[in-house]
Parts: C-alpha cells; sequence; structure tokens
C-alpha cells in the first residue's frame, strides 16, 4: 500500500505567500532606502564651518576619515557606499575645502567632486620693492616651493591674487608678471600723445616714482605732469625716493630722513645728481600710477613739496616752490 500523498497547497495560497513575502521585501527595501535618503541629506553634525585639507593621493576610505576627524562626518561607510553607487568616488579631489556649516552628505560630495577650493587671498601693496615682494611670498602660509629667481624690479603688478593650498610660489610670481604685462601694454597703447617716453618701460619708471612720491591717489597725474614737464625741459627729477632707492636697492626702507650728503650722492639711480630717468623701476607701481604717467594732468608747474597735511603744495616757479619749501619746513620743524 502507498503512502498517502502530502497534501498540495492550493495555487492561489502559494501565490498569496509569494506576494506576501515579495511586498514585505520591498517595503522593507522602501523603508531602508528612505532611512538611508534622509541620512544622506540630513544636516552635518557642525555647527560652524570647518576647513578640511584632503591631501594628494588620498582614496575614498581615508577621505572619510579626515572628514569625520574634522567633524563634519558621522557616517563614514554611508559616504563610501554613496560615491560608489554614484561613480563619484574616484573623482573626489585633493585640497584645502571651507566646509560649510551643517553641510550634508550629498553636499560633501558635491563640494569634492567639483573641487570648489577654499580660495586663499594674497595682496601686493602699490609701491613695494622687488624684495618686498619676495619675503612676502617666502611668508605666505599655504603656498608651497622655493622662490628660485627674485623678480625684476618693477615686474610685478600690485593687487589681490587669489590662490589654493598647495600652489608653487614661482606660479603666483609669474601671474604677477603677466598682469603687469598685460597691464602695462593696455595702458601704453592708450598714452595721451607727445609724452617725453620712448618706451613702456620708461612710463613703468616714471610710474614706480610717482607711486613712492604720494599715496594720495587724486594728485597722481598732478605729480606725473610735474616731473613729464622736468623730463621735456632737461630739468632733473630730484625725487627724494630715487634717492633712497640708490641708498637701500629697495631692501630696507630707509629708516631715517635723507641728508644733504645723501643728495649729492653719486648713483645712477639719484635723479640729484643724474639727467633724466634713473636706469630702472625703484618700486612695483600699481595700476593708478601707471595712468597717471600715461595721462597726466595738464600743467605747466614743475615743482611740489610736502605740505604738512599728507599731500603735497605745487607750483610752476622757483619763488613760489621756495615759499612752500619754508612753510613746510616751519610746520614739520626741519632745518635741511
Amino acid at each position: 500500500m502507498n503512502p498517502p500523498k502530502p497534501a498540495r497547497r492550493p495555487f492561489h495560497s502559494v501565490l498569496f505567500l509569494g506576494l506576501a513575502v515579495l511586498t514585505v521585501a520591498v517595503v522593507a527595501t522602501a523603508a531602508l532606502g528612505w532611512t538611508l535618503g534622509r541620512l544622506y541629506e540630513q544636516p552635518g553634525p557642525h555647527r560652524e564651518a570647518r576647513t578640511v585639507l584632503i591631501p594628494p593621493g588620498a582614496g575614498p576610505t581615508r577621505i572619510a576619515q579626515i572628514l569625520v576627524d574634522a567633524g563634519v562626518l558621522q557616517r563614514p561607510w554611508l559616504f563610501q557606499a554613496a560615491g560608489r553607487l554614484s561613480g563619484s568616488a574616484k573623482r573626489l579631489k585633493a585640497g584645502e575645502y571651507l566646509i560649510p556649516a551643517a553641510l550634508n552628505m550629498h553636499g560633501l560630495l558635491d563640494l569634492l567632486v567639483e573641487g570648489r577650493t577654499l580660495q586663499r587671498r594674497l595682496t601686493l601693496p602699490e609701491g613695494a620693492t622687488a624684495v618686498e615682494a619676495w619675503r612676502m611670498l617666502a611668508a605666505t602660509e599655504g603656498l608651497e616651493g622655493a622662490l628660485l629667481t627674485r623678480p625684476a624690479e618693477g615686474t610685478l603688478l600690485p593687487e589681490t591674487y587669489f590662490f589654493s593650498y598647495g600652489d608653487r610660489r614661482m606660479a603666483v610670481i609669474e601671474r604677477m608678471q603677466e598682469a603687469m604685462r598685460e597691464t602695462v601694454a593696455r595702458v601704453w597703447q592708450d598714452r595721451a600723445e607727445g609724452l617725453p617716453l620712448r618706451s613702456p618701460e620708461e612710463m613703468v619708471v616714471l610710474a614706480s616714482i610717482v607711486e613712492k612720491e604720494t599715496s594720495v591717489e587724486e594728485e597722481r597725474p598732478r605729480v606725473a605732469a610735474v616731473f613729464l614737464n622736468r623730463l621735456r625741459r632737461g630739468m632733473r627729477l630730484q625725487a627724494d625716493p630715487t634717492v633712497v632707492y640708490a641708498l637701500t636697492g629697495g631692501d630696507p626702507t630707509l629708516a631715517r630722513p635723507l641728508t644733504r650728503a645723501d643728495l649729492g650722492m653719486a648713483s645712477r639711480y639719484n635723479t640729484y645728481v643724474s639727467d633724466g630717468l634713473p636706469p630702472g623701476p625703484i618700486a612695483n607701481p600699481g595700476r593708478m600710477s601707471l595712468l597717471a604717467v600715461a595721462r597726466p594732468m595738464q600743467s605747466d608747474e614743475l615743482y611740489f613739496v610736502a605740505n604738512g597735511q599728507g599731500g603735497h603744495a605745487f607750483a610752476r616757479t622757483l619763488e613760489e616752490h621756495q615759499r612752500n619749501v619754508a612753510r613746510w619746513r616751519a610746520t614739520s620743524g626741519r632745518v635741511d
């Protein structure tokens, strides 16, 4: 006698069970996905912006740990999983980043993939000498590499430059030089007619003197006009900053007043004893001083002296100038 066969489940029961299991799996998967999605979009744990440095060559695992150590990420496993699933894990870029407060994991990945690194800034002041620029670049944190060759005087454009952590110092110098070349070319092309200057290089030389003579922007075209008028007449420029440069070479700044002996020193940079322009710039002139020389004020003035109020008193004649000098001496207490 054959044993009884086990009763078969009705087809509709099997189908119902399968659908139930599938439904549970779908619901569970959806719940898990919803939970992970919320965690992915959840604000980061940091309440203030933080700076994070991702070194070159760091992989997703190390990057995730760096972010955890910086306090901007709580779930490194989810960060790495999201990176793999989205394909962004291989596109994370090194650099210094400013992580905004409470930036979520989605935002972190986008930030690192797009390489929106923190932009540092470096300002070269108008009138800084090549030596001063050299020292400033050497002391600037975030730049790397040795300074191989000191730039020639007057070849750097004073302005603010942005850079990223790890940029090379010589690359920043090259940017400054390129900016100066482009600026000088534009200004020279748009210069006034009849200037007693033979080349863009001579314009830079005179602009560097104007830069050192006055920090009052409105005065620069007037100061430039005085020097240009003197050049036309064959008069010596007699510019004190050229004597200072003759004494120091731009390093360091002279920490005392000029003396009569200084004014008589033998140097091609000393415009009290040498005719015409000095052989080279005495500083790095800014854009406004270049424009002042290229487009000077229309005047017949030949002299100026400090007025004791931060600016200068201008004169057409020597007699008028001597009266201005007497007033300056009375105000400043100078007797030389």
